[in-house]
């Protein structure tokens, strides 16, 4: 709970290190179009405290653009009161609120029993047991394989990227969230799991075995020229950290390009915390519970001098978006790339009766300069669809950086 801002309470009885969160889609739930691995949930916060969730539980993608409409809000008393009722009647307390969920229009809004959320907390920590693959669903209801893990089970067994996935257990995957899909991929190491995929038109069917997989979220490189690239892949616990430390170790007056490019977040902490390694304090971003305004401050000591080009595309989002955000208003950051996904709503936990837990939206996140990402995303200093690196590159040269 290191980090953890006062004003965050920690639900009763929710699970120690789910904490302050921005969306990371690659969860249980909200997981949406650009990576929702199976492993569960990280696609809003979790356990105690402020969260936001990168996609719409049904799995839909970015809207027009990249960018996704904003979110309506769901009452939490009458999400508690309609779980409550279920429950006195013997039925699913989770079932009962995902509906008033769905009816409120709360797009971000998603509900998890006791065991997604305790898998969902630990994928915050990188870790997660499945089968290595991030499912997708597409606008025909179609479920998708966004990625896959390298070396685990579903990429030893031949499944790839763009492949779509038909049925798990022999259970039609078509139409259903992604949350679903991937409650139906967990499940204990060393168990089996029947996946039956298709590849242009034609179906395979493989078992495969669930294993405890870890994700490396930060991974370092250098460029000719003294360059350093830190891909942030999500701000998972210890991310910040190890960007700060790459910051410190990359070359004398070398650039850096900070990577974000499907991102879908994580914890809020971490993205502060990364935001830090570049700048000397100051804000990073303010944000709304209810209509009380709260800011969130980087951490002294950060390197800004150094020349610095974040990289973002439309699979940005949510938390990477605060971080871009932040460094593009301060000005310490020119963002190349393509328009980010555009999630800035709040999430907020509430338990209810029967154990499970239910994500709210309750506001929304601004950038340092007052801009509200909601629906529009960050626009990039310069575009670049395509060959990205390359145009940061010359705009670190044009910084000074490089032969």
């Amino acid at each position: 709970m290191q980090g953890l801002p006062s004003f965050c309470p920690r639900p009763r009885d929710l699970r120690r290190g789910a904490v302050l969160t921005l969306a990371f889609a690659t969860a249980v739930t909200a997981a949406a179009a650009m990576g929702c691995w199976d492993g569960a949930g990280a696609a809003g916060a979790s356990g105690s405290g402020l969260t936001t969730a990168a996609a719409p539980p049904g799995g839909a993608g970015p809207g027009p653009g990249g960018a996704a409409p904003g979110a309506g809000t769901a009452d939490r008393e009458a999400v508690a009161r309609a779980a409550a009722e279920a429950v006195a009647e013997g039925k699913s307390g989770k079932k009962a609120a995902q509906e008033v969920v769905s009816r409120s229009g709360d797009r971000w809004g998603v509900v998890y029993d006791r065991g997604e959320f305790q898998a969902f907390a630990e994928d915050l920590d990188g870790r997660w047991t499945g089968v290595g693959l991030w499912p997708e669903r597409r606008a025909d209801g179609a479920i998708g394989i966004a990625r896959v893990q390298p070396g685990g089970p579903a990429a030893r067994a031949g499944i790839a990227a763009g492949d779509r996935l038909v049925a798990v257990d022999d259970r039609s995957v078509t139409g259903l969230k992604t949350a679903e899909v991937v409650a139906l991929l967990r499940g204990e190491a060393g168990t089996p799991v029947a996946l039956r995929t298709a590849r242009e038109g034609a179906e395979a069917s493989r078992t495969v075995h669930r294993e405890l997989l870890r994700a490396e979220p930060v991974t370092v490189r250098t460029l000719p020229g003294g360059i350093t690239v830190i891909k942030v892949a999500a701000f998972t616990r210890g991310s910040g950290a190890r960007v700060r430390d790459a910051v410190r170790a990359a070359p004398p007056g070398g650039g850096v390009m900070l990577d974000l490019r499907g991102n879908p977040g994580g914890l809020v902490t971490e993205a502060v915390a990364a935001a830090s390694a570049f700048l000397d304090g100051g804000l990073v971003a303010t944000y709304d519970v209810r209509g009380e305004e709260r800011a969130l401050y980087a951490e002294r000591g950060g390197d800004t001098a150094r020349p610095l080009v974040a990289l973002v595309n439309a699979g940005t989002m949510s938390a990477a978006e605060l971080v871009a955000g932040a460094l593009q208003d301060r000005g310490r950051a020119v963002a190349v790339g393509t328009r980010t996904f555009g999630k800035g709503s709040v999430q907020m936990p509430t338990q209810l009766p029967d154990g499970s837990v239910a994500e709210l939206t309750v506001g929304t996140y601004r950038t340092p300069g007052g801009r509200s990402l909601d629906g529009t995303g960050i626009t990039p200093d310069l575009p670049a669809r395509d060959r990205a690196e390359e145009r940061a590159r010359t705009v670190l040269g044009g910084l000074g950086v490089g032969p």
